[in-house]
């Protein structure tokens, strides 16, 4: 195990109702006026989002509201944010919705404060030395957004979408209501898209070469056994509030890194994902969907034991001991039909992706074949990001 330093300090309100109280939570704080952020659509047709502003002005916090975030957060709309927050005075942010309400808030709580262009942060140029505050009510369990310090734009430069994270802890937000019930009308695909997210977020830190991390490692594996056992329900029965509730918790836990102190971790599935929902707008989790069995298919021989022990432990694979390389790869199949039944696509063309558009989902990572590369527990230069793009692209149930 790794040396580690890990402070997470997010307030986690969890349970029935607890949306209706946002107003008073942020008063314990001291905010006197919130930038609230939202997609407009689910938050506003339910009559969440008047149920939260209500709950504002109960508690003599004064708002003003900035709506329409899509999925693959644009930096637009982060600008717009900016430029509101700093005209309205707002001191803190209310993000109202998933991932990516969330991670445009985290944002523009960074760009607010910052006399340069926000996207500086993004793109490595400069580090934030300050930012608003960050509160949060969640509506879709996925990203884990809610309690990481990590945050997901993209922006359009010299005709190229880059889309790139900034993991700092100005992003964590200072708390987040959660309420399993304003999930249940959620559809079942953003439902599986949403537990795919999560599930990834957790084998990206399980894939490791850091030896004797047994603690995280029951970690992960109980969440994600936690979850596949969990997501079915919350697809065949969407009002069922215990299956929604520990899916909720479950992205929580996910990302907000207590499953990945003290070891190395990948993240070369997500950065090879990003590309592909820039180009095509494609849904996060079901890009992963697509993308993490083909990178596991091609990283097994690296470490076959890691890979057995994630198919004996996670899916119940019984362990080949003569040839455990048939029990790593019998754990990706079983990935690969769980993603199935819950109704992810496999491959690029149920993602409306094409194979001749490798070279620039190539040219958009930013690899080569001599200094850089993704990942960590197998580094990956152009030409193995290829070949994994590849095998995403020609799979065939």
């Amino acid at each position: 195990m790794n040396n580690f330093d890990f402070y997470r300090p997010t307030r986690y309100i969890f349970g029935h109702g607890c949306e209706n109280d946002t107003g008073s939570y942020a008063k314990e704080y001291g905010f006197k006026k919130a930038l609230v952020v939202s997609g407009g659509n689910f938050a506003k047709r339910s009559g969440l989002l008047a149920r939260v502003c209500s709950s504002l002005e109960r508690a003599g916090i004064s708002y003003v509201s900035l709506e329409g975030v899509k999925p693959n957060p644009r930096a637009d709309l982060v600008y717009k944010g900016i430029e509101l927050g700093r005209s309205e005075n707002a001191d803190f942010l209310l993000a109202v919705g998933g991932g990516s309400v969330i991670d445009t808030a985290k944002a523009i709580a960074l760009g607010i404060p910052y006399e340069g262009d926000f996207f500086d942060f993004f793109l490595g140029k400069s580090k934030p030395q300050k930012a608003l505050k960050t509160a949060v009510v969640l509506t879709i369990p996925a990203a884990g957004s809610e309690g990481s310090n990590s945050a997901v734009i993209e922006k359009e430069i010299n005709g190229n979408i880059v889309k790139n994270g900034l993991g700092c802890d100005f992003n964590v937000p200072l708390f987040s209501v959660m309420d399993p019930e304003l999930t249940f009308t959620l559809p079942a695909y953003q439902t599986a898209c949403g537990v795919t997210d999560m599930m990834a977020h957790i084998m990206e830190r399980y894939f490791t070469n850091t030896q004797n991390v047994d603690v995280t490692d029951r970690m992960c594996e109980g969440l994600l056994c936690s979850i596949i056992a969990n997501a079915p329900v919350a697809i065949t029965e969407p009002d069922n509030y215990s299956a929604r509730a520990n899916l909720m918790w479950a992205g929580t836990m996910a990302h907000n890194n207590i499953c990945g102190v003290g070891r190395e971790q990948d993240w070369a599935t997500h950065h090879l994902e990003h590309q592909l929902s820039a180009l095509y707008d494609v849904a996060h989790g079901a890009g992963l969907a697509v993308m993490f069995p083909a990178w596991m298919e091609y990283c097994l021989r690296h470490d076959v034991m890691r890979f057995a022990q994630f198919a004996v432990r996670v899916f119940g694979i019984s362990m080949d001991y003569e040839k455990p390389e048939r029990t790593a790869k019998a754990g990706i199949a079983a990935l690969r039909a769980f993603l199935k039944r819950i109704g992810m696509p496999l491959n690029f063309e149920q993602i409306g992706a094409h194979s001749e558009d490798i070279p620039k989902l190539l040219d958009m990572l930013g690899v080569d074949d001599h200094e850089r590369f993704e990942g960590h527990f197998v580094k990956l230069h152009r030409s193995d990001c290829e070949k994994i793009y590849k095998l995403a692209a020609e799979y065939r149930d």
